[in-house]
């Protein structure tokens, strides 16, 4: 089944004009990035949610960076490259520089695959980023594999991640949720940026969500190009996802391998495999997650008796920048029609956010306690 997936949102920022002598002055509490390189003091970020960069290209003629409507970036008396963004949304930006009309990754930053290639990104702290701090409390692990895809005849890569204490624990199993990333990602996504280990481990250790384990897959089996979506045909990943890997995971991960406690769920492009996915195997998932991905309209259910006896919960979620639009019809009327029906479901708006990964990162938060509850 061909279907329309929604291009990843890339981060994008307006800045004022730089002006190293200007009066209305930037907060001077400029604090290095958490994304930056160890050791590197730039990318800086202030109180405002401003970037400032610094960058040595001694031959350049010209730099900048690919947020929109960037400052322009001056030469200052040591000879680097300085230039500022304006207040940006709290949380994760991807980003690369621009010198001389090439666009290179930021030495600086940390690399992460987003928009099909490795590139740099900065982390503006957001007011809520507790729930993905690092802590002292116990870790879990995310796991690297390889498994052999037959439908594909080919080797593809996992990231699994265990709970604290799966392996001090061998007698006991764990439900499984199957994380899907978005368009111009990779399996990568979910662990980089969407700080999944630490989201869990926090909430284990507050006791507000059940142990379990996450896999996250990349989500396509062809390297469709951007324009090329139209032809992207969904059943070969959905092949190696329900008849290779689930089977692969539950040969070699202790988990609880039955229907109820099974579950997808995925942002943007992930969301709507998610979406597809499920609805065609209920007999294989019992809890749904779809995050800026669409949503489910009773009149996507072909036997909506047997949805409410194998489904256990339909989750919605959005950034309140990103709501409106065609996307399938209103979410949160397609939430409210399922509770109506008779179906747990819930419907979830990020403050503040649009389609990036805060917004997501809140809703995998939002979205995991209320998983395998039975």
């Amino acid at each position: 089944m061909k279907f329309l997936l929604p291009l990843l949102a890339l981060s994008a920022v307006l800045s004022t004009p730089l002006c190293l002598g200007q009066t209305n002055a930037q907060a001077d509490d400029w604090k290095p990035a958490s994304s930056n390189q160890p050791g590197k003091e730039y990318p800086k970020v202030n109180s405002e949610g401003r970037v400032k960069f610094r960058i040595v290209a001694t031959n350049a003629q010209s730099v900048g960076v690919t947020f929109r409507d960037s400052s322009e970036f001056k030469k200052g008396e040591d000879g680097a490259w300085y230039g500022y963004t304006r207040p940006l949304d709290e949380g994760f930006h991807y980003y690369l520089l621009k010198i001389d009309g090439a666009e290179v990754p930021d030495p600086n930053s940390l690399m992460f695959f987003g928009a099909q290639r490795w590139g740099s990104a900065v982390e503006v702290p957001a007011r809520d980023q507790d729930f993905y701090a690092v802590k002292n409390v116990p870790q879990g692990q995310l796991r690297e594999l390889f498994f052999h895809s037959k439908s594909t005849d080919s080797m593809r890569r996992a990231f699994v991640y265990t709970p604290p204490g799966y392996d001090q624990n061998p007698d006991r199993r764990y439900p499984v949720l199957y994380l899907q990333h978005g368009w111009g990602e990779n399996e990568y996504g979910w662990g980089a940026q969407g700080r999944a280990r630490e989201i869990m481990d926090n909430l284990i250790a507050e006791n507000k969500t059940r142990p379990f384990i996450i896999v996250m897959i990349y989500g396509m089996t062809n390297e469709t190009r951007m324009g090329g979506l139209r032809d992207f045909d969904i059943g070969p990943f959905e092949t190696v996802l329900v008849k290779e890997l689930i089977p692969y995971i539950d040969a070699n991960f202790r988990t609880l391998s039955d229907q109820p406690n099974r579950a997808m769920a995925g942002l943007s492009m992930g969301g709507m495999e998610t979406r597809m996915i499920t609805l065609r195997n209920l007999d294989t998932f019992s809890h749904i997650g779809i995050f800026s991905g669409g949503s489910i309209a009773v009149t996507n259910i072909t036997d909506l008796a047997a949805f409410k006896e194998k489904n256990k919960l339909v989750f919605v979620s959005y950034g309140s920048r990103e709501l409106g639009g065609n996307r399938g019809g209103d979410p949160k009327v397609n939430v409210e029609a399922l509770k109506a029906a008779g179906i747990n479901s819930h419907f979830y708006v990020s403050p503040d956010t649009a389609h990036e990964w805060q917004t997501w990162r809140r809703s995998l938060h939002e979205f995991a306690p209320l998983l395998f509850k039975h």
